[in-house]
């Protein structure tokens, strides 16, 4: 397992503005840890460098794991996940009072892989939109 140092971890969390890359939360207003994720695992020879590391919280990074795809649930067909420095949030996901409603196929598989709806996620974006701590993309 890489070690990612702390002046790499740093760039990748000032990068994301200290918001998980997957779902958006302010990691201030998580219960667990943020941590780095490589986006392609190092299992699949994913390397150690700015370009392929994203900030991410224990949920999603958890949920996520080495998966580099899913299988789509809506048309069963292998579908790659989400790729926080190649793709564009918001052209893949709107919120709907705090519920992320995938606009993508790839963005449905992620959303399902990395259980982006998990019930007290909804509710923490709900309240977090409901004092303005966070935007309502």
């Amino acid at each position: 397992m890489a070690l990612v140092d702390i002046a790499l971890r740093r760039l990748v969390s000032a990068r994301a503005s200290e918001r998980c890359e997957y779902r958006r939360l302010p990691l201030e207003f998580d219960d667990s840890p943020a941590s780095v994720d490589h986006i392609i695992a190092l299992k699949h020879n994913g390397p150690t460098t700015p370009e392929n590391l994203a900030f991410a919280c224990f949920h999603c990074n958890n949920f996520k794991g080495d998966n580099i795809a899913g299988i789509d649930p809506a048309g069963s067909s292998l579908t790659r996940l989400f790729n926080p420095r190649a793709d564009q949030w918001s052209g893949h996901f709107r919120f709907d009072r705090g519920t992320i409603n995938p606009l993508t196929a790839i963005r449905r598989t992620t959303l399902y892989v990395v259980n982006m709806n998990a019930t007290v996620r909804v509710i923490g974006r709900q309240l977090l939109m409901a004092t303005g701590d966070m935007e309502s993309v």
